[in-house]
């Protein structure tokens, strides 16, 4: 299935410069093709702090410290942050109670902290190797388009 998803980003994103249309195509490419998720989007790195950028799910936090909440981690450590249940993670920010758990990737351009990619889901335990494997390759197509 991650093969399939690189392959339509790939297509999507390929001789388009823009930033924010190769995101929001991304996020929506998720949202549409993974299953038990109700959140995919980026948090941009802009003045030292996480800023909500393209997403596709409800409302969500506009601004996230680095250090704080699973995406602040993954952007303090610069690993993936696998989370099967949000609620035992020291520090959770609950932008929405539904979700239970979460996965966050750092995505890097030109060497530099770009931002995450924020994956959550209503089920405990959503995210697994797979998962974390796929998403990472999605990240690495994605970081060639920005």
């Amino acid at each position: 299935m991650y093969q399939l998803i690189v392959a339509q980003l790939k297509s999507l994103t390929e001789d388009n410069p823009y930033q924010i249309s190769n995101l929001a195509n991304a996020a929506a490419l998720l949202y549409d093709s993974l299953d038990q998720i109700n959140w995919a989007g980026f948090y941009i790195m802009q003045d030292g702090k996480l800023i909500l950028g393209p997403f596709q799910g409800k409302i969500a936090c506009t601004q996230i410290a680095v250090g704080k909440g699973v995406c602040g981690r993954a952007a303090a450590t610069g690993e993936t942050q696998r989370v099967d249940d949000v609620h035992q993670f020291e520090g959770h920010i609950a932008c929405d109670s539904a979700s239970n758990s979460e996965i966050v990737i750092p995505i890097y351009k030109n060497g530099e902290l770009f931002g995450v990619l924020d994956i959550d889901s209503p089920i405990i335990g959503r995210f697994r190797e797979e998962d974390q494997v796929g998403l990472e390759t999605f990240v690495r197509e994605l970081e060639s388009a920005l």
